[in-house]
């Protein structure tokens, strides 16, 4: 069992691990969000009300927690810079961060090169938060899924500096990923990882 606090635990992917962890294990949740009065909850579960910027809030719900994920948009460099300097404070060291597809111009032109951070400034933040955490001194892993889609379990990994290997990726998949990493804290350590369906990679 693990104490895993999710920042962002009510936009789409948060919602998707909260629940694929409940399914699957029997780790103990805090979820984090700015409205988070809207969150309905379980014995497993507790919540918090915060703002990702203000330092109290932050160390309120990281202290004591054994993996962090963070499933964001927005100020993402921001965000990271809080984020990591929090965890160095409370000394949690594990931490799993989602990004974007494309912010090292790592998808190939077969499946859509202006996904690139070169091609699209909307990215610059999302590469500054993976610059932040890849120099930091935790037990970092960097996600980097492809366009969230619907659908089962079924996708396959591109580490940084390979090719990424196709445009979508289901949200259970990314979901199932959160739940390996967080159940094993040497699974993808202080790398980057995509993430993208092994089939339906049409763009």
């Amino acid at each position: 069992m693990k104490k895993v606090l999710i920042i962002g635990a009510t936009g789409t992917i948060g919602g998707a691990v909260r629940q694929t962890l409940l399914n699957e294990t029997d780790d103990q949740l805090t979820l984090f969000a700015r409205s988070a009065s809207r969150l309905k909850t379980s014995e497993r579960e507790t919540v918090i009300a915060g703002d990702v910027t203000k330092n109290s809030d932050l160390d309120k719900a990281i202290a004591g927690q054994d993996v962090v994920f963070v499933a964001l948009s927005g100020a993402l460099g921001r965000f990271a810079q809080k984020i990591v300097a929090a965890m160095a404070r409370n000394h949690v060291t594990r931490l799993l961060f989602i990004t974007s597809m494309g912010i090292y111009d790592e998808i190939p032109a077969s499946i859509g090169a202006s996904g690139n951070l070169s091609h699209n400034s909307m990215l610059r933040s999302y590469r500054e938060a993976a610059d932040i955490i890849e120099g930091s001194n935790l037990n970092y892993t960097v996600i980097r899924p492809g366009w969230f889609t619907g659908g089962s379990v079924d996708y396959e990994i591109t580490k940084k500096g390979e090719p990424f290997g196709g445009h979508d990726v289901s949200i259970s998949s990314i979901a199932d990923f959160v739940k390996d990493a967080i159940a094993d804290d040497n699974y993808y350590s202080h790398d980057s990882v995509g993430l993208n369906s092994k089939s339906g990679n049409s763009k």
